[in-house]
This record gives structure tokens, sequence and C-alpha cells, in this order.
């Protein structure tokens, strides 16, 4: 058995795909968070407004929610798409929500997919949730179309759920359950 001496801190997982790293977010991608956040296609399929600043993305990596992970794709240090999965507590502690987005360049491109792969399998084999749950736009057929691939289903019509370029937009209430 080796001695503490011995033991060394293991780096934060990474799994390289296609070119780009699936990894946890640090306070260090603050501002490659927020540059990817301000993205336009980015932000119209989220809950995000436009002009997030740095200092606010540093505090929510700094802060996080309890138990909450937050994966980011990782292409030589750019930022193109990051994944938040947040366990929720009490009696719902089986249950986590998922919110995600995908930089306006590599839409398409299978980012989505590596980073709802990760999510689940972190939510799935280490964290035990049993239910997963995330909103998306109605008119965002793609990322409709990837959380179908990954078993959810929608389970609601959301009317009137967000204000976003000058309207009111629907969203569906999409859940997975574990199999």
């Amino acid at each position: 058995m080796p001695s503490s001496d011995e033991i060394q801190e293991k780096p934060p997982r990474a799994e390289r795909l296609g070119g780009y790293v699936i990894r946890s977010s640090t306070p260090d991608d603050a501002a490659a968070i927020t540059a990817l956040a301000n993205l336009p296609g980015y932000r119209y399929g989220t809950l995000r407004l436009p002009y997030q600043a740095v200092a606010e993305t540093r505090q929510y990596l700094e802060n996080p929610a309890p138990g909450a992970k937050k994966l980011v794709a990782d292409m030589d240090g750019v930022i193109i798409g990051d994944i938040f999965l947040g366990p929720l507590q009490g009696r719902r502690r089986h249950v986590g929500t998922i919110g995600m987005g995908v930089h306006d360049d590599f839409v398409g491109r299978g980012v989505g997919s590596a980073l709802m792969k990760a999510a689940i399998d972190l939510a799935d084999n280490w964290l035990n949730l049993h239910r997963l749950e995330l909103d998306v736009f109605t008119d965002n057929h793609d990322a409709i179309r990837l959380y179908e691939r990954y078993g959810f289903v929608i389970e609601g019509h959301l009317r009137d759920d967000a204000f976003r370029d000058g309207r009111y937009v629907d969203a569906y209430a999409m859940a997975r359950l574990r199999t």
C-alpha cells in the first residue's frame, strides 16, 4: 500500500473526443464560458440574458449549488460547449436537472452529444440519479432530437414559458428515467 507521501492528487477527469476534451469546469474558465454564453445562437437556446459579465460567471463557478456539476467541451483552451447537472435534494434527491449549450460554430458536430453522454454517465453511474429533467424551447428542433436520442421524452408543454427576443416563447418539459 502506498504511503501518503506517494499518493498524488489526480487531475480532474477528462475524456478526449473528436479534437476536444470533456472535463470539469474551473473558475479559470470564467472568461471562456462567458464568451460562449454571449454568442447569439448559444444564448437564443438558453435562458441567459445578453451581456453576461465574466464576474457573474466566475461567481457561479466559485460558488456552485450543492452537488452541482458543470462540464465543458474544451478545444485547445476554447470552450465550445457546456452542460450543467444539478442534483436536487430532499424527497427529490433522485432527480437531476440539466442545462446545456454549444458554441454557434460547433452545432451539429457531436459536441452536444458528447456532453450529454458524459452527464448521463455521471448521473447514472456515479450520482445514482433515477430521473433527469430539462426544459427546451419548442422551436429548438436540433436540441429536442438530441435529447430524444438519449431517452428524454416530452412530459409537458409550457406555454409562454420565457421572454426571448421581444416575445413570449413556449418550452417543453422533458425527462429521462434510468431503466
